[in-house]
């Protein structure tokens, strides 16, 4: 089990790319496909790990490491997630650093830029709504609407500290749920 998590780790780590929001999906197909975890105990990990210090998708790997191994199963998907960008980032920064300003390079990074958005939009909208899979347009998912719209509007015109949006609407979440 143990090479299981490394290997599905690492394989997460080598073919997905744009951030810890933008490899969600990947892991999400990885550990439903395998039966580790149900799609709520995903969407609580997924929770549990963003409010942690450090990257979305490492803290996600080390959660559901943990979950199926304990602290062995945290210490091979860490590994396997994070072995594949720390060797490419060291072998591609000085061959990167030469060709920044190359035209073709600039056009296929503004090219990604899109793709990346649409994973990171995906996995919001799986992370949003997936409690509320049975009865899709529910008092719950209006009230979840509205604290996405609530934290949209604080986030950009008020430039509130994301910190403040959370805990302001962590508490909302404990006031109408609990």
């Amino acid at each position: 089990m143990l090479i299981l998590l490394f290997w599905t780790f690492l394989k997460i780590g080598i073919l997905s790319f744009g951030g810890g929001y933008a490899m969600i999906p990947a892991i999400e197909h990885e550990v439903e496909s395998q039966g580790w975890m149900t799609a709520e105990q995903f969407a609580d990990a997924v929770t549990l790990s963003g409010m942690a210090p450090g990257p979305l998708a490492t803290n996600c790997a080390i959660y559901i490491g943990d979950w199926m191994l304990g602290l062995p199963g945290a210490a091979a998907a860490l590994l396997g997630m994070v072995m594949p960008s720390s060797v490419l980032i060291v072998a591609v920064a000085r061959f990167f650093f030469r060709i920044r300003t190359h035209r073709t390079v600039k056009s296929v990074f503004y090219g990604l830029r899109p793709v990346v958005a649409a994973m990171v939009v995906v996995a919001a909208l799986r992370q949003g709504f997936t409690y509320f899979q049975q009865d899709w347009l529910t008092w719950k998912t209006a009230v979840s609407a509205g604290i996405f719209g609530f934290a949209l509007l604080g986030l950009t015109r008020y430039r509130m500290h994301p910190l403040s949006v959370i805990l302001l609407c962590a508490l909302v979440g404990v006031a109408i749920y609990g």
